[in-house]
């Protein structure tokens, strides 16, 4: 295992920037999380730690040890692509072993190494077969044995269940979790899906234009955005831009486009006329109860039944807001509102997020 410490990481490709200033720390056996939309930079940035690319400033460290000027194969990182990369022609036990061939590892060391893998990933019983005599997830799990015989210091994934159907996705996900837990290899992940980083990361590092826009645990990030990206990015989030009428404490009055809202500010230095960007999630947005301090009424336009949840798109003095409710809540019953309804709704004080 390896901590791994990006300093002042900056690579461009002629005059776009595509890492820009990265500085982050990864502690020994962590499972970190690389997120953000195409082309913010996550992908550039795991090639950089595995040597494919020489940052143009900058420094990598595995533990103590630079790493700049260290070629690929002599950084002892293993990559799961989001290919998988199987040899058509090897069968599974061969695609396994490969890496430890190559490194010229004692044949009974081979054997004791691949056959752990080819247990740990269920995948005993498929030893002769070749890739093309395997479904997705099953490849997926072929390269990850072939990942972790190596007995890397550092995993880098880079979108590895992007090819698999949903369903499978979240199989593998747990899998992988599950094997990383189990070894404790450092481990940095890179993907474009927010549910996935959220169900498989201690941390997560949100990317936006070659910058880490916020780092976090996954119900931070989640529950605690602090700019209007990582809102809007992570899970569906109303976003609105306030003027402040009034503060008594670390309550501030806004003046939005829907309404006015008491949103619970601590931390925030607004004033009186200030403008700020704010936030809440649809979950938040709630059948009014008596005794909430803020009352929104509006028309739904769209309910979107989905199963163990309802999703409400609500329109408030011309502005969309949306709503979700959980279809076993009784004290709700979202199910049975329809487009038409004029609806009073509620958000708590303390659900709102201050965005910089």
């Amino acid at each position: 295992m390896s901590r791994l410490v990006l300093k002042n990481l900056t690579k461009k490709f002629d005059e776009v920037v595509a890492v820009d200033h990265v500085n982050l720390e990864v502690e020994e056996g962590e499972f970190v999380t690389l997120l953000g939309p195409s082309g913010c930079g996550k992908t550039t940035t795991l090639r950089i730690i595995a040597g494919f690319y020489v940052p143009d400033e900058g420094e990598v460290y595995f533990n103590d040890r630079l790493m700049n000027n260290v070629p690929p194969n002599r950084r002892n990182t293993a990559m799961c692509f989001q290919s998988y990369a199987l040899f058509p022609h090897m069968n599974v036990w061969e695609n396994i072993a490969f890496g430890l061939k190559m490194r010229k590892i004692p044949e009974a060391e081979q054997k004791k190494r691949v056959q752990k893998a080819l247990e740990m990933l269920s995948l005993v019983g498929f030893e002769k077969r070749k890739p093309g005599q395997l479904s997705g997830g099953q490849q997926q799990r072929v390269a990850l044995a072939r990942a972790i015989v190596t007995e890397p210091d550092i995993l880098l994934f880079d979108e590895p269940l992007s090819n698999l159907d949903a369903k499978l996705r979240v199989q593998v996900r747990v899998e992988i979790r599950e094997m990383q837990k189990r070894l404790g290899i450092t481990s940095i992940y890179v993907t474009h899906d927010q549910d996935e980083a959220l169900a498989i990361s201690d941390r997560i590092v949100v990317m936006n234009q070659g910058r880490i826009e916020q780092v976090g645990d996954p119900h931070t990030i989640y529950l605690y955005p602090k700019t209007a990206f990582v809102a809007g990015f992570i899970g569906i989030a109303n976003i609105f831009t306030g003027r402040v009428l009034k503060r008594e404490g670390n309550r501030l009055l806004l003046e939005a486009a829907f309404g006015q809202v008491w949103v619970w500010a601590e931390g925030s230095e607004s004033k009186i006329g200030d403008e700020v960007r704010f936030s809440f999630r649809p979950e938040d947005m709630v059948l009014y109860r008596e005794g909430m301090v803020n009352r929104i009424r509006g028309t739904i336009v769209h309910a979107i039944f989905m199963g163990d949840s309802t999703d409400l798109f609500v329109e408030v003095k011309g502005q969309r807001l949306r709503a979700r409710g959980g279809n076993l809540s009784y004290s709700q019953n979202v199910w049975k509102l329809k487009p038409g309804d004029v609806v009073d709704f509620g958000v708590e004080e303390t659900a709102f997020r201050i965005l910089s």
